[in-house]
C-alpha cells in the first residue's frame, strides 16, 4: 500500500487529446502563411512607393515636378507637403478613384 507523499515507481503519464499534435501543426502553418503574406505586402508597398519616389525624382529632372500629369495645372503646397510623390491634383486623383474616364479626358484636353 503506498503512502501520501510517497513517490511511485512509475512516472505518470497525462492524457493526451485527440488530435493536440496535429491542431498545433495547423495553427503553426497558418502562422507561418500569415507571416509570409505580411512581408510579401510589405514588399508590394514599398517598392510602389520606390516607384513613385523616383518617378518624381524623373519629374524634378524634367522640369515638371509639382504639375498634374493629366490636366497639367500647378500641385497645390499642400498636397506636394504631403505626399511629394503625387502625379495628379485632387480633382483628376478623384476621377481616377472614381475610373470616371470621361472627366479625365476632358480636363487632359485644358
Amino acid at each position: 500500500m503506498r503512502r501520501v507523499g510517497q513517490a511511485s515507481a512509475a512516472p505518470m503519464k497525462l492524457p493526451q487529446t485527440a488530435g493536440f499534435g496535429k491542431g498545433a501543426d495547423v495553427l503553426e502553418e497558418i502562422w507561418r502563411t500569415a507571416d509570409l503574406e505580411r512581408r510579401k505586402a510589405n514588399r508590394t508597398l514599398c517598392s510602389g512607393l520606390l516607384r513613385k519616389f523616383r518617378a518624381a525624382l524623373v519629374a524634378m529632372k524634367a522640369d515638371v515636378f509639382g504639375a498634374c500629369l493629366c490636366c497639367k495645372a500647378t500641385l497645390g503646397l499642400g498636397r506636394m507637403t504631403e505626399r511629394p510623390w503625387t502625379a495628379l491634383c485632387t480633382q483628376c486623383q478623384e476621377a481616377v478613384n472614381r475610373d470616371d474616364s470621361e472627366i479625365l479626358r476632358i480636363r487632359s484636353r485644358g
